[in-house]
């Protein structure tokens, strides 16, 4: 890639981006794009206030973006919660990191670069005069760029440590804050074994905590297979939906003709709400208890007097045979995966070899795509693989779009479909909760852009070859891995312009949303209010694609330096995109209280140890092998770190303390509210299948007079 599609690149996307910020700024102001761009305060009955009707309403305005950066941490903690303080809080580490990394590189590493040696007439790479391939083999200033690897992974296991430490204590806090709480009074039970004298589960239950918790068990709640009722509630619910539609179209004729279609109407009506009143008895009966015994499945929500009763049955073994009675902390209600619980336990390991097995084969056939993508980058092979795209050359300035700013797009766009196909397997894997469904969603999302993003982009000029290569000879994997990386630095840089000025502009301007509602309100919805376009926040999305860019650039910190800037863009718009989604856009469905952040912790581990061992084969490439055995006790460091931390602070991350529980549990009996905490608990957890169903009209305009002018 030369400068030309470098620039070409650079200059399309400030330039996409500027037109959709002010394309959103523009639709923002306008009353019957509310439902898109404030669903969340819509939902909260919270007023929303427009500018009247006036030029004002069509002049472009970037007021959001410094008002993005007014909303202090504690706002969102209130609002949101501390999942979605996770996410700003890891823009805010890459604009904290890649700031001094950026002074460090721009300062000290970019003007040794430069003056390393001439550059090469015939070099068609622009950015090899300011990476540290320009710099002369031996040549001392090497261990510059020794010193500012060492300073640059100190300096982030500084601040993950800083991170990891503070968020822990906003993790306590918290949960103090939600500690009424249902979950922390409840406990999920799988493998319960049928009792022999009554031939049920429930009762089985009920003498076992009774017995072996006698002073902190208080009630339990069993689960049952509600297939059938969920059909039921289906065909009723389909049926209602006709029967108001036949009652909508009789409304609209008065006389004639149309007042014979009304009365057939009528009798289909009649009709229809004779079969709905069978179904809804039917219903009735299959929710009554004595047809509920039979279906009975070996999973219950036991609910305890205290929290401290609560965690200790969830954290300790209950039974000699592990295989029976598994107690573990129940979700909160909303974040209960309740198809999951049917699940047998025994058979999960084949749920879940079944979800990587499927993730292993999306991310191997995504390779295809990949290595298209680099021949587009790589124009000089692509002449050779493709001769008529020579004929892109005589066309002025396309080459350099086609080589410098299309290989990002593209890649971009087969990325989008990646995550929801992820979360999809995910959801097949046997979670027992939402978010440990999005967590798993997360891993495996990042590690597939892991290897088709960011290694795949490396090797894919001859990926063949080069598997071959580190198969046979592993030892040269640092060598061969630093090569590459250094080679692909101006591929990388329009992918980070194009993820962050493209990417984050298309997320706050929500296009597919806007598309949508255009085409709703003008078809089979003409005429109808509109329903509030809440979505939850997508963590299994944001967190792994953020975190790719972060392992980009601290591999490249180094290595090019000039990409740092770029980056400290894209923190800073993500930021403030992402300020605006969670405050009016996306709905917060469940707080897990920050069991997102280990995973991004080891995400930024991997990315420090990568770069530490690219830097080890690039000071050998560079005949520096004292500078590369020094790099050693770095990666060591690293590694011995990051199981510090898995020490430190893993473990309160992943259960709650007996200590915490009973500080809480003491709050409570201080004001009197432990009783009618742990009272209402149970009845949270009430299966979908076994709400009643209510086929009352939804009032949907209830929003619409929250939508006003000055």
């Amino acid at each position: 890639m030369n400068s030309q599609s470098l620039l070409a690149s650079v200059g399309i996307n400030i330039g996409l981006a500027m037109v959709i910020l002010f394309l959103f700024s523009i639709l923002k102001k306008q009353p019957s794009n509310a439902a898109i761009y404030y669903p969340r305060p819509l939902s909260k009955r919270h007023p929303i206030t427009f500018p009247p009707f006036s030029l004002r309403r069509f002049i472009p305005s970037f007021s959001w973006i410094p008002r993005a950066f007014r909303v202090t941490e504690d706002e969102i903690l209130q609002t949101n919660g501390l999942d979605a303080l996770i996410v700003i809080r890891l823009f805010k580490f890459g604009i904290n990191f890649f700031t001094v990394c950026s002074s460090v590189g721009l300062l000290i590493l970019l003007p040794i670069n430069f003056g390393g040696q001439p550059a090469s007439s015939d070099s068609y790479r622009s950015m090899d005069s300011c990476t540290i391939s320009n710099i002369k083999t031996g040549s001392n200033m090497l261990w510059v760029h020794f010193m500012c690897l060492w300073f640059i992974s100190l300096y982030g296991l500084h601040l993950l440590y800083k991170e990891y430490s503070e968020i822990l204590v906003k993790r306590i806090q918290q949960v103090r804050n939600l500690r009424h709480r249902p979950d922390q009074f409840t406990t999920l039970v799988r493998e319960i074994p049928v009792c022999g004298e009554h031939q049920a589960r429930g009762c089985c239950v009920d003498h076992f905590f009774s017995k072996h918790h006698p002073y902190s068990y208080h009630s339990y709640k069993m689960l049952y297979d509600g297939k059938d009722i969920e059909d039921l509630s289906k065909q009723a619910k389909y049926v209602h939906e006709k029967v108001q539609g036949l009652r909508k179209k009789c409304e609209g004729k008065k006389h004639g003709k149309e007042s014979d279609e009304c009365r057939d109407d009528l009798l289909k009506i009649t009709g229809l709400e004779e079969k709905l009143e069978e179904l809804c008895r039917k219903f009735r009966q299959l929710q009554s208890e004595d047809m509920l015994k039979g279906k009975e499945l070996p999973v219950a929500f036991v609910t305890f007097k205290s929290r401290w009763g609560a965690a200790m049955a969830a954290q300790t073994q209950q039974h000699t045979n592990p295989l029976l009675w598994i107690t573990e902390m129940a979700p909160e209600p909303s974040d209960v995966s309740w198809r999951n619980l049917s699940i047998q336990y025994k058979i999960l390991p084949v749920y879940k070899i079944g979800v990587i097995l499927a993730a292993t084969l999306l991310t191997i056939f995504f390779a295809v795509p990949v290595t298209a993508v680099q021949g587009i980058a790589k124009f000089e092979k692509l002449k050779k693989w493709f001769p008529p795209a020579m004929a892109i050359e005589f066309i002025p300035g396309l080459s350099s779009v086609v080589t410098g700013y299309l290989p990002s797009a593209v890649l971009k766009g087969f990325i989008y479909i990646v995550p929801f196909a992820m979360l999809g397997m995910a959801k097949l894997g046997g979670s027992i909760s939402k978010s440990k469904e999005e967590i798993k969603a997360c891993n495996m999302v990042f590690y597939f852009l892991l290897g088709n993003v960011f290694f795949l982009s490396l090797i894919s000029g001859s990926l063949l070859d080069e598997i071959g290569e580190y198969v046979s000879h592993p030892k040269n994997l640092p060598s061969h891995l630093a090569a590459l990386v250094s080679s692909q630095a101006d591929f990388f840089m329009t992918y980070i312009l194009t993820e962050g000025l493209s990417g984050f502009s298309l997320e706050v301007l929500q296009p597919g949303l806007l598309i949508w509602d255009f085409i709703k309100s003008r078809t089979y919805c003409r005429g109808k209010e509109k329903d509030l376009y809440l979505y939850s926040l997508q963590y299994f999305r944001i967190i792994p694609i953020v975190s790719l860019s972060i392992l980009i650039g601290i591999v490249y910190a180094v290595i090019a330096p000039l990409l740092l800037p770029f980056l400290i863009v894209y923190f800073f718009l993500g930021y403030a995109v992402y300020i605006n989604q969670i405050q009016d856009v996306y709905e917060t469905v469940y707080d897990t209280c920050g069991t997102f952040w280990p995973f991004i912790h080891h995400y930024i581990i991997v990315a420090i140890i990568l770069m530490q061992i690219t830097m080890i084969g690039l000071f050998g490439l560079k005949s520096k092998p004292a500078a590369s055995v020094s790099t050693i006790p770095l990666l060591l460091l690293t590694i011995m770190f990051n199981e510090y931390c898995k020490i430190r602070f893993l473990p309160a991350f992943r259960s709650h303390s007996i200590q915490n529980a009973v500080e809480n549990d003491e709050l409570d009996e201080k004001s009197s509210e432990m009783e009618h905490s742990f009272d209402k608990a149970i009845e949270e957890y009430l299966q979908p299948c076994l709400v009643p169903v209510s086929f009352t009209q939804s009032d949907s305009s209830l929003y619409q007079p929250l939508i006003t002018s000055w």
